[in-house]
């Protein structure tokens, strides 16, 4: 079993920054991918970026590519995600997830936090 647990969100103006991060406990192993997806009101949960707590192996979403950044700690059991340049369409809730699989495809994940809201203002 692995918990997970998003922070970091918040109200934001356009243009700003916010760095989320998930912190994650359990039964853990370098194999795992954690991902990072959002969902906004009415829409579908969508992928914006992996890495591999192993091989820090790091793959984006179109979307967002240039303006956000994943990273790891894994002394920390952490992974964070970093997002710059801001616009309201990133409104969403994020949230964090952990998998065996390199995919994009959230119902392949296996575990998830409860998500974190962010909100950006025009």
């Amino acid at each position: 079993q692995v918990q997970l647990v998003e922070s970091g969100g918040g109200l934001v103006q356009a243009g700003g920054s916010l760095r989320l991060s998930c912190a994650a406990s359990g039964r853990l192993f370098s194999r795992y991918i954690m991902g990072w997806f959002r969902q906004a009101p009415g829409k579908e949960r969508t992928f914006i970026a992996y890495t591999t707590w192993s091989a820090g192996t790091e793959y984006y979403s179109d979307s967002i590519k240039g303006r956000f950044t994943i990273s790891r700690d894994s002394a920390k059991n952490t992974v964070y995600l970093q997002m710059n340049s801001l616009r309201p369409e990133d409104t969403a809730v994020y949230y964090c997830a952990s998998g065996t699989r390199i995919t994009e495809v959230p119902s392949m994940y296996e575990y998830w936090g409860q998500g974190t809201q962010v909100t950006v203002s025009s």
